[in-house]
């Protein structure tokens, strides 16, 4: 093998495409020609000396070969971007990209803001995100750092508790006046719900009452669906009672446009965390995110911090 064809450029174009598993969607990510790709590949495996990749007309897949030079590749870029950070001190290592990955309507309506605040702080380091409700593969997907809302299972991820996210029960002043108003939990399997559909068991609706004591009512209607961002304005436009999340709503109770259902009774609070890439945790602008978002998700209505 010769050495010097080992770069940090065809080592970086290997781990992205064993992480994603496609030539072109890398090529995509790095903005070259697949071509580009095939052939850092095709010489890295020269180099090497033994195949990495195995090529279908569907996906490509690392070799046994593979697989063990990938988990030394991602130690080793690792190593090299914390020593440039260390190299460049505090200014330097505030620079390069970190990618991002928010659940879709707490990105667009708050996480944004506090984004834009972290790089009014550091205005060297860019910002790539990506809004989405679904449980994507962090490492595939070339994420550094995600926001999520509800309980989390990836034990291969570092977690780190923000806090707990307040939730409501609302519905808009023109549907109250047509359909009447719940005065307690009972009442509900009366009147339209507004369910999501990505959510499982959202056909039972719980909520804790002003005692502590918990209820569970059936939760139905004519309208279902899978985006907070659709849920807020079918319940702007009348079209029943949902259970929301304080920041989604917010802005729409101060103008009068939502009221709180039954006051007294409240569905559960739903955890807010950060996931990190266990490979980027130790990079410093990572951590200066995962520090920054940390001191500052207190400022989003209904997060309490913990």
């Amino acid at each position: 093998m010769d050495r010097s064809d080992v770069t940090l450029e065809r080592m970086r174009t290997f781990v992205r495409v064993a992480e994603r598993g496609s030539l072109s969607a890398v090529a995509r990510e790095l903005g070259v020609g697949q071509s580009t790709i095939t052939r850092h590949l095709r010489e890295l495996e020269e180099a090497v000396g033994v195949p990495l990749l195995s090529r279908t007309t569907r996906r490509v897949t690392m070799t046994d070969e593979g697989s063990r030079y990938y988990a030394d590749s991602v130690q080793i870029l690792r190593l090299v971007e914390q020593a440039g950070d260390e190299a460049r001190g505090t200014r330097g290592a505030s620079a390069g990209t970190i990618r991002i990955s928010c659940t879709a309507a707490l990105g667009v309506l708050h996480a944004r803001r506090l984004i834009f605040a972290f790089q009014d702080r550091y205005p060297d380091i860019g910002i790539d995100l990506s809004l989405t409700d679904e449980r994507i593969n962090l490492v595939r997907e070339g994420v550094d750092v995600a926001l999520r809302l509800g309980p989390l299972t990836d034990s291969s991820m570092k977690l780190r508790a923000l806090g707990q996210s307040r939730r409501l029960l609302v519905a808009a002043p023109a549907y109250l006046a047509a359909r009447g108003r719940p005065a307690v939990p009972q009442d509900l399997p009366g009147h339209e719900g507004i369910r999501m559909s990505n959510i499982a068991g959202s056909d039972t609706l719980t909520l804790q009452g002003p005692g502590g004591e918990t209820f569970a009512v059936p939760f139905g209607g004519r309208f279902r669906v899978d985006h907070g961002l659709a849920a807020r304005e079918a319940l702007v436009a009348g079209r029943g009672i949902a259970p929301a999340h304080h920041w989604l709503v917010d802005d729409l109770l101060a103008a009068g446009r939502l009221e709180v259902v039954m006051p007294g009774y409240f569905p559960p609070p739903v955890p807010l965390s950060m996931l990190i890439v266990p490979e980027r945790a130790g990079i410093a602008r990572v951590r200066l995110l995962v520090d920054f978002l940390t001191e500052q998700i207190s400022g989003i209505p209904g997060i309490e911090k913990r």
